[in-house]
């Protein structure tokens, strides 16, 4: 998959065009600095002012305006040659509230049945992400339940596993196409050992070659959270280290990883995403991801995390921050 960016803010939330024709020039620009992939947050059941794209019982409309506008984004991508994943991204319905019970799991199932059927037919360079940072119910940081105790792990594996059978059964492509799942604590690096322990811990018990895990870091936070501060920059072992270790847990597995989120925010100082430690840091990030064999798919909302700016041809990318992690 290589290296790859995030549509962020448009389907998963609105605050971003959720037109084909308002992102297509976005996708052009990228492709054009040489990127793999697009990856493509879709929140199906919650946001948009009740407008979803799926009914109360996960069942999907299929005439939304909406959805239509998705699918020719993810047609457009396919044709220009990238991979593209689509999700289940924020689904606060789900994660605020699971309680292990079969109607959860039931309208889940159903929700990534009908994903999975509507795209049953595309090629295999579509991926599916069974479920965005798992948190709440399946693991918070600060609360109940801990992403490290048993009850939250056990939800992840579990929630992750609906989906992917949910998949897998409709058949067509989907029976061979790459499914990605991710790890609670807000898909942190560090939980991917907890919640993956051995192979056979995977969705189908680790015989399924098509399938990845998917990981994300805005490690440490003080550095790259919104609030983050540039004098916190902790150095280029401890963000290599992290990934490091990751690379040490897939080879164990022998399963392939994927970094689906990276970056650096900033709120009220933005400006000092302007600067040689920001781009510095997406820098090593792409060479770090690369030296494990992983793909990366940089955070882009077109806000704190933005990496690119309106202009008259359509887009273009602000700090040279894409252009500095890519230069080769």
């Amino acid at each position: 998959m290589g290296m790859g960016f995030n549509l962020g803010n448009a389907f998963d939330v609105g605050l971003q065009p959720t037109t084909f024709a308002g992102n297509k020039g976005f996708i052009d620009l990228y492709r054009a600095a040489g990127m793999k992939h697009i990856r493509i947050p879709i929140t199906w059941m919650d946001g948009f002012n009740g407008d979803h794209l799926a009914g109360p019982d996960g069942t999907i409309r299929q005439n939304h305006p909406r959805l239509r506008e998705l699918k020719k984004t993810v047609d457009y991508a396919l044709s220009q040659g990238l991979i593209v994943v689509i999700n289940s991204h924020h689904e606060h319905w789900l994660k605020k509230s699971y309680d292990d019970s079969p109607a959860f799991d039931g309208r889940f199932a159903r929700l990534w049945t009908g994903i999975a059927t509507t795209f049953r037919n595309a090629p295999k360079g579509l991926v599916f992400e069974t479920l965005n940072e798992p948190e709440g119910k399946f693991g918070q940081w600060g609360g109940d339940p801990a992403p490290q105790s048993e009850i939250a792990l056990r939800r992840t594996r579990h929630i992750n596993e609906v989906a992917y059978r949910a998949i897998r059964a409709t058949g067509g492509n989907n029976a061979t196409r790459v499914v990605m799942v991710g790890v609670n604590g807000l898909g942190n690096q560090g939980m991917f050992e907890p919640v993956y322990p051995t192979r056979a811990s995977l969705p189908g018990g680790g015989r399924d070659r098509n399938l990845m895990v998917t990981l994300h870091t805005y490690d440490p936070w003080n550095f790259c959270g919104q609030d983050g501060l540039n004098r916190n920059y902790p150095g280029d072992s401890v963000i290599l280290a992290g990934i490091e270790r990751a690379g040490a847990h897939a080879n164990k597995l022998q399963v392939p990883v994927n970094y689906g989120e990276f970056g650096v925010g900033r709120d009220r100082n933005p400006e000092e995403r302007n600067s040689d430690v920001v781009r510095n840091y997406y820098r090593v990030m792409r060479l770090a991801l690369e030296r494990q064999g992983f793909s990366g798919t940089v955070w882009d909302d077109r806000g704190w995390f933005g990496l690119t700016e309106p202009a008259s041809s359509g887009f273009q990318f602000v700090h040279g921050i894409v252009p500095h992690m890519m230069k080769r």
